[in-house]
């Protein structure tokens, strides 16, 4: 089962996205605090719709916590400062896959301890358009582990 794992998401409507596409694909969220949002946020929930209760999901303090909690697993980064493309990855089925906040992405810590584990997704460098939309992101990293690995079990 891969894991992705949102690092202070701002956006309600971006995780309420992320964690349909977590459920349909049999994905583990984890989220590591502080949210802009509260997790009860009728904007959530909606994005979410009914897929809300049946997500597999995991709340941590800080990044700390989640690095103590996770101690052992493979991670890799989504940022735009990452030297390799996501589809030059091997992904495995346990991965923690971990996107940054929609303003700021990855604390720089993340970019210098794991720099051979930070991937980007190729995109013409305008500086007005920064990034992808962080949910868009998810899908395409995520679909990519997943093919990779036959798309464990999806039908």
């Amino acid at each position: 089962m891969f894991n992705i794992v949102l690092y202070q998401p701002e956006i309600p409507q971006n995780t309420g996205n992320i964690a349909r596409t977590c459920v349909v694909t049999g994905t583990r969220l984890h989220i590591i605090k502080p949210m802009g949002f509260s997790i009860d946020s009728k904007h959530v929930k909606r994005s979410g719709l009914d897929y809300w209760p049946l997500l597999n999901l995991n709340i941590y303090e800080n990044l700390d916590e989640f690095f103590e909690k996770t101690k052992g697993k493979r991670y890799i980064f989504a940022t735009t400062k990452g030297s390799k493309d996501y589809s030059d990855f091997e992904y495995n089925d346990d991965d923690y896959i971990v996107f940054g906040k929609e303003t700021a992405g990855l604390p720089d810590i993340i970019h210098q301890r794991y720099k051979d584990y930070c991937m980007r997704i190729p995109m013409l460098n305008i500086e007005e358009a920064r990034s992808l939309n962080l949910s868009n992101t998810v899908a395409i990293v995520l679909y990519e582990a997943l093919r990779q690995n036959d798309f464990l079990g999806l039908v």
